[in-house]
């Protein structure tokens, strides 16, 4: 972890600032202005991407993937250029639960992917693509987003180690535990061979 350089006040101030980014809930902003119905109601009932995309329209998902991920991006990017690396990983990491478990959704929201695919590209740009290349990989080859999701985020922390970021490895392994928990039904289903495929009805 960096070394904490921020007085305490304002780091308390820049977590705040990334739950609040976090906390909103594109995916279903997204699908109301799209006029797709209500996102809780389709699918899973989850607020992510993977979600939206079962409305049938790709637009919307793809508009959610990059404002979930770019909501991430953007806790991190102000906090360092008005604070420090300390603020900008607390406030990614604000961000990333401000996704997963937001006060304006009953703390019930999404599982935190794109957000941790976008904070990782902010907060370590090499880390963060080499996370996206992983998952792209894993979900080619078993046909499973959950299973690209789930191998790209155990193999962030590595990449810190290996890419030379380890001050931002201990973020990386507190981030894939809770993306771990969020798939813990994903994780049942891959083990019992019936989590659905990429593009299956």
């Amino acid at each position: 972890m960096p070394m904490i350089e921020t007085a305490l006040p304002l780091l308390l101030l820049w977590g705040a600032v990334g739950y609040l980014l976090g906390s909103v809930p594109f995916g279903i902003l997204v699908t109301r202005a799209f006029g797709l119905g209500n996102l809780r109601a389709i699918g899973s009932g989850n607020i992510g991407t993977t979600n939206v995309l079962r409305t049938g329209n790709k637009a919307a998902a793809a508009l959610t993937l990059i404002l979930d991920g770019g909501k991430g991006a953007v806790a991190v990017l102000i906090a360092r250029a008005l604070a420090g690396e300390d603020a900008a990983q607390l406030a990614g990491l604000l961000a990333f639960v401000g996704h997963c478990f937001p006060v304006w959704l009953g703390f019930k929201g999404g599982k935190g992917v794109a957000t941790f695919l976008g904070l990782m590209l902010a907060l370590a740009w090499p880390v963060g693509i080499a996370c996206c290349l992983t998952w792209l990989a894993a979900a080619y080859l078993s046909r499973i987003s959950s299973m690209g999701a789930l191998v790209s985020s155990v193999s962030s922390a590595l990449w810190c180690l290996v890419l030379g970021y380890s001050s931002a490895a201990l973020l990386a392994a507190a981030l894939t535990l809770v993306i771990l928990i969020r798939h813990k039904a994903n994780i049942a289903r891959l083990r019992a061979g019936t989590e659905p495929k990429i593009g299956q009805k």
